[in-house]
């Protein structure tokens, strides 16, 4: 199984927007590593049997071409927030690559959010072509399994201070975006887990996003052979994670492929 992040930066990206002359606000980050320029994070799962996509960001369209992902089966979404929805729209030219409606997963909150936004996208196909994104809308609570694209996923629920967030566990691999607390029922889901991708805003403490020293107590717990920092905000340079964190724990960036053991 392989897992692709598409996108590994947080809410505003990285540059934000401003910045000296308008070319952006880097803030520690060295604009001479191109690691450090972060689009909004997704991620794609694949093997052979398929391609599940969790969450579609802003740059949904540029971050698949960047990776050469030219094909999705199904997408799950972890919550309904901006920087993990707005790129819905690209998914109608993955509709035509099927050439059928998109199973979508999410909870009753996300779908509600979802379908009060893009109520075109969930109105049922209607045959031939597709001019606008088909999405068949599947409801999941946390604590289910389910098989979105063939892939074994089992939910955990996340708390991000502002709403509830879906982590999900595919076999040796876990992800946890958007996170500020990992409840018992949730580290009980990623034990035993290899790779976990982990959302890590910044350094100091966030009133909603998990910070570094917290992230790095929860691996401290878990134990995972490799850990990825992801929805990272500008106060985390690549340069500095990579001669700071512990061996196994590295900085996510856009376009990363992490094969996942069976």
């Amino acid at each position: 199984m392989r897992v692709t992040l598409l996108g590994s930066g947080a809410s505003a990206g990285v540059p934000m927007l401003g910045g000296v002359g308008g070319l952006g606000d880097w803030g520690v980050c060295d604009p001479a590593e191109p690691r450090n320029r972060r689009s909004r994070a997704s991620i794609v799962i694949e093997d052979a049997g398929g391609a599940l996509l969790v969450d579609t960001a802003p740059e949904l369209r540029m971050q698949l071409l960047a990776a050469a992902i030219g094909r999705i089966d199904a997408v799950l979404y972890t919550h309904a927030h901006a920087d993990h929805v707005m790129g819905l729209d690209d998914l109608r030219a993955l509709n035509r690559i099927v050439n059928r409606p998109l199973e979508t997963f999410g909870t009753t909150e996300t779908m509600k959010e979802l379908t009060t936004r893009f109520p075109y996208a969930f109105r049922p196909w209607t045959p031939p072509g597709f001019f606008r994104p088909v999405l068949e809308p599947r409801i999941v609570e946390p604590g289910q399994s389910i098989d979105p694209a063939g892939f074994p996923v089992r939910l955990f629920e996340q708390d991000h201070k502002v709403c509830k967030t879906l982590g999900l566990r595919v076999g040796a691999f876990g992800y946890s975006t958007d996170v500020l607390i990992l409840n018992e029922k949730a580290m009980a889901a990623l034990e035993g887990v290899d790779t976990w991708v982990v959302g890590c805003f910044q350094r100091a403490t966030h009133w909603v996003h998990a910070n570094l020293d917290q992230v790095l107590a929860w691996i401290e717990r878990l134990r995972p052979r490799r850990t990825v920092l992801t929805h990272l905000g500008t106060d985390m340079d690549y340069g500095w994670m990579t001669r700071t964190l512990p061996p196994h724990v590295e900085a996510g960036y856009d376009g990363m492929v992490l094969e996942i053991p069976a």
